[in-house]
Parts: structure tokens; C-alpha cells; sequence
């Protein structure tokens, strides 16, 4: 399976982006799919994960901020990204989180002042 981003882009601080991410194969075998983020000079990190019958986490810095979504039907992953601060800037990768699962190559997002 191959998963491909898009959706990233540059906006102001305040503003909202939808990523989306696409998979070539199903995706109902990934119980958990994930957003990371990887920004210059710092590791990647886990934004948001959700589980294939609903649950969520999130990373405490985009909590009550980004909405993560799929639907498995559509080979689909979505992270709803509002209120984007500065630091939200960086490439965000998508990711069937199983060992030696595919991620995706990503979509940068850019937040300005």
C-alpha cells in the first residue's frame, strides 16, 4: 500500500488546512493510522493517531485544534487543521502505524506570522 499526502500549503496564523491522505490499497487491515510531523531541527513527532473502530489521540501541543478522520471505505486519512500557530509549520507525513508499515513522502505546511 502506498499512502499519498496533500492538502499542505502556506497560511497565517489563525487560519485552517485540511491534509488528506490518500491510500493505493485498503487500509482496513491498519488498525491505527497516524499523522507525524517532522520540522527542521527537531524529530519527528506523532501528531494524531486513530483507531480503526474510532478512538483518537493527540499530541497535547494540537489538542482541541486539529480533528483526525478516516474512512476506510474510501481509503481515506484526514487531519483537519485549525487555529495553525508558527509552530505548527513543518512536513506532515501519513502513516499505517504497524511494524514496517508505508508511510507516505508528506505535504509541508507553512504557517506565517
Amino acid at each position: 500500500v502506498k499512502l499519498v499526502e496533500s492538502g499542505g500549503g502556506e497560511v497565517q496564523a489563525g487560519g485552517s488546512l485540511t491534509l488528506s491522505c490518500a491510500a493505493s490499497g485498503s487500509i482496513r487491515e491498519f488498525y491505527t493510522m497516524s499523522w507525524y510531523r517532522e520540522a527542521p531541527g527537531k524529530e519527528r513527532e506523532l501528531v494524531a493517531d486513530i483507531v480503526d473502530w474510532g478512538p483518537t489521540n493527540y499530541a497535547d501541543s494540537v489538542k482541541g485544534r486539529f480533528t483526525i478522520s478516516r474512512d476506510d471505505a474510501k481509503r481515506m486519512v484526514w487531519l483537519q487543521m485549525n487555529n495553525l500557530k508558527p509552530e505548527d509549520s513543518g512536513v506532515y507525513i501519513c502513516r499505517a502505524d504497524v511494524t514496517n508499515g508505508p508511510w507516505g513522502q508528506g505535504t509541508l505546511v507553512t504557517v506565517t506570522e
